[in-house]
This record gives structure tokens, sequence and C-alpha cells, in this order.
């Protein structure tokens, strides 16, 4: 059988659909949202993580979670796609941003008594003795 002949398992065909999904997502300037076209062939913006599900008869009708719904132009498939790219995107841009300690790094912090050296115990910095409360 020529190398033509084989069938595809399909990982090649996703790996190189998942390679293309992020150049083919088409989202807002700022990246949160995804570019969809109304009837009218206006284009609009809308946050994928919004849509609650997506109804394909005739028309491509987006139903949002707040009940809101949306008629596009673009076929079920495409609007997926479209959600896949961008959630793909999210995913990519994650990856790319190095950790940020916020403030200062951790670290152990020393008992109120500590031993030092010599084996003594001394304290390791103003302490706050304990008041009683009166019940």
């Amino acid at each position: 059988m020529s190398a033509a002949a084989i069938p595809n398992d399909g990982a090649a065909a996703a790996e190189s659909k998942g390679e293309g999904l992020i150049e083919s997502c088409r989202t807002s300037l700022d990246g949160s949202m995804i570019v969809l076209t109304r009837l009218n062939d206006a284009q609009f913006a809308i946050n994928p993580d919004l849509i609650e599900r997506i109804h394909s008869n005739p028309d491509t009708t987006l139903v949002m979670v707040d009940g809101a719904k949306y008629i596009v132009t673009e076929s079920l498939q495409d609007v997926i796609d479209r959600i896949a790219g961008y959630r793909a995107m999210v995913i990519s841009m994650a990856r790319d941003i190095p950790p940020q300690p916020a403030g200062r790094p951790l670290e152990l912090v020393p008992d109120a008594l500590s031993e030092n050296p010599s084996g003594d115990k001394v304290s390791a910095g103003k302490t706050v003795p304990q008041r009683l409360r009166n019940d």
C-alpha cells in the first residue's frame, strides 16, 4: 500500500487544524472577544464565554447566558472554530507570561523564640505580650 493510500489516523489532521485555529480566529482588537457578522453585514464582537448554546436552523443563532439571542451569517462550525481558536489563543498567551511574584517572594519566618548556633534560645524580633480578655 502506498503512503498516499494509508488512511489518516486523525492525529496529523488535528495537529494541522490546531496550528491554524489561532490564525483563523477573528478576534477583537484586545483579543478578549470573537468577531461575528450580523445578517445586515454589520460586524460585532462577542465574549465567547457567555454563549450558552448555538442553534443552526436555518440561520446560526447564538443564545447567551442572559437569554439574549444573536443571529449571525457564519455557520455553526465556523462559530465553533472561532471559539476554539479564541481559547487556544488564551492558553497560548498564558504560557508565554512568566510568573510574577506578588510583592516579596515567599520565605520562612523564624519562630518568635529560635535557637542561635550556640543552642541558646533568643528572641527573633519584637514580640507582643499576650493580653488576657476579661470574660
